[in-house]
């Protein structure tokens, strides 16, 4: 689980850096999961990483799924993305 970046709040920058790490420390693959409102940041991340930062990384796979969470007034549903970065 080393190789994956979960997405939060924080600006989209910090995690491509942690990302662009993942990828300077070896590693061949990282995957980039998010969950609700910050699945737009994920998808921002994984632009800015293929596009400017590592052009000879492609998205290996885009996988979309439904989480349920449980909320106060009961479960919820909560969408999720998940994207897998690799190197060629």
């Amino acid at each position: 689980m080393d190789n994956t970046v979960l997405i939060g709040n924080k600006p989209v920058m910090n995690y491509v850096l942690a990302v662009v790490t993942q990828f300077n420390a070896g590693n061949s693959e990282v995957i980039v999961k998010a969950r609700g409102k910050a699945i737009v940041r994920a998808v921002d991340t994984a632009e800015i990483v293929t596009r400017q930062f590592l052009p000879n990384v492609v998205k290996q796979s885009v996988t979309t799924s439904t989480d349920q969470v449980e909320m106060d007034n009961g479960p919820s549903n909560v969408s999720c993305i998940q994207i897998i970065l690799a190197k060629p």
